[in-house]
């Protein structure tokens, strides 16, 4: 009868475990998948910015062809786009409200490149290495680009990044103590058994393996399940806003639930480690009164 309490008392501490190291790893996932689905959003407007250069209204179209293939040769370009001088200002009439038949005489537009860069060449370090060249061909009237609003977004996605990773890790933190506490209950019932294997001349490692081995599958349950709440909380966003699924790619969640698998199973497995190694140098009479 004894023995039929004690394993339902473990059984419902594994179950305890379970919940408990689930639902933290589903915090953790959450904070680990925002972190990465910031850093999609950030690249995603680092690339929407656009440098613009205004060609001479006298350049040929041959002229015109080589600075193309030159922009595109760039290292930072992402995209390249010719905009005419009648695009320009048919763009510019929408703007004002006008008709283009409005404008009297010649089209005052110039012919342009709106260059993309690259997300990590969106800062003022490497703008300072790409306009001078720009600026100073003479084809090129002018070069205009955002570089105040980028340095403004470089700023503030660096204090973002920083408060989610402390963040993450104060949570790292908190899992693993909470997790930790968790699993030496599960130990916590076993222990005479502990005490009693090592008496009769078993290893430290023979007596680790079984708790550590249940400590690692109730880290892979939770992780599967932890893993499969957040997969459902990422279906529910996506069709809330389709417009998410641009931001959240397969990199992002496959990194969100790798570290979910990962922290999960080193999680239990330190813990149960310990909690073994800590009743195995017990001494007996604390054991007892423990």
């Amino acid at each position: 009868m004894a023995k039929k309490k004690v394993s339902e008392g473990t059984g419902m501490n594994v179950v305890t475990a379970c919940i408990s190291t689930t639902l933290m790893l589903v915090l953790l996932g959450t904070v680990i998948f925002f972190m990465c689905f910031a850093h999609s959003f950030s690249n995603s407007l680092k690339e929407n910015f656009t440098v613009t250069l205004m060609l001479d209204e006298n350049i040929t179209q041959h002229q015109a062809y080589e600075i193309q293939s030159r922009l595109r040769k760039l290292p930072c370009t992402r995209s390249l786009n010719y905009v005419s001088k009648e695009k320009a200002q048919h763009v510019l009439a929408e703007e004002l409200g006008a008709e283009q038949t409005e404008f009297l005489g010649e089209n005052p537009m110039p012919a342009s490149f709106e260059l993309r860069l690259k997300s990590e060449y969106a800062n003022s370090d490497s703008l300072s290495k790409l306009l001078p060249p720009l600026q100073n061909d003479t084809l090129i009237v002018d070069v205009t680009a955002p570089q105040n609003l980028m340095d403004s977004l470089n700023r503030n996605i660096r204090h973002i990044s920083l408060v989610l990773l402390v963040l993450s890790l104060l949570l790292t933190l908190v899992s693993f103590v909470l997790i930790s506490n968790t699993i030496r209950l599960t130990i916590y019932a076993r222990r005479l058994m502990i005490k009693t294997m090592r008496l009769v001349g078993a290893s430290y490692g023979f007596i680790r393996k079984p708790f550590i081995s249940k400590a690692v599958t109730i880290g892979l349950i939770s992780a599967f399940i932890a893993c499969a709440v957040l997969a459902i909380g990422i279906f529910y966003l996506i069709k809330y806003d389709p417009e998410m699924q641009a931001l959240i790619t397969w990199q992002t969640v496959s990194l969100t639930a790798g570290a979910v698998v990962a922290c999960g199973l080193l999680i239990t497995w330190l813990s149960a480690h310990i909690a073994v190694t800590h009743y195995l140098k017990m001494s007996r009479n604390k054991i007892y009164t423990h």
